[in-house]
């Protein structure tokens, strides 16, 4: 009967979670905290996948601080690693819950975020939390091999 015992090993997960700010300040210190962070996590600063994933945050916090802003709330940042997982989920969260980002040609002006967002992503999109109060921007950026210590 011993070769009927599974062991499940367990799935070791990284999160690093933040307010900030919803200010330019505030989405400045939000991509060098998330470097920081992905460097103590293993990714050097200048391998693909931190400059990648810090290039989502920042987009992604940019427009959470130009498109999502509400008076009196801040934005969040998390980022979810999982051992056996081949992706570095990003989540930025801010209080505009009737503004959702949409993918679009981009203007002379503005625009370019969420191509880049998208172009660096596996998959991204949005979704509401806290009953509608704040509205999550999300992306999955992909970690290739092995990437363990």
């Amino acid at each position: 009967m011993r070769g009927d015992i599974r062991v499940q090993v367990p799935d070791t997960v990284r999160t690093f979670t933040q307010l900030f700010s919803c200010t330019p300040r505030g989405a400045r210190l939000a991509r060098r905290l998330v470097a920081n962070r992905m460097d103590v996590w293993g990714f050097a600063y200048d391998s693909e996948v931190s400059e990648s994933v810090t290039l989502v945050v920042a987009e992604l916090a940019a427009n959470a601080v130009r498109h999502g802003r509400v008076r009196g709330r801040d934005f969040r940042v998390r980022l979810v690693l999982r051992d056996e997982a081949d992706v570095v989920r990003v989540e930025v969260a801010d209080g505009r819950t009737e503004r959702r980002p949409v993918l679009q040609e981009p203007s002379d002006e503005s625009g370019r975020g969420l191509l880049i967002v998208a172009a660096l992503a596996e998959k991204w999109g949005t979704d509401l939390c806290l009953g509608g109060t704040y509205k999550v921007v999300w992306a999955e950026v992909l970690v290739p091999g092995r990437w363990r210590r």
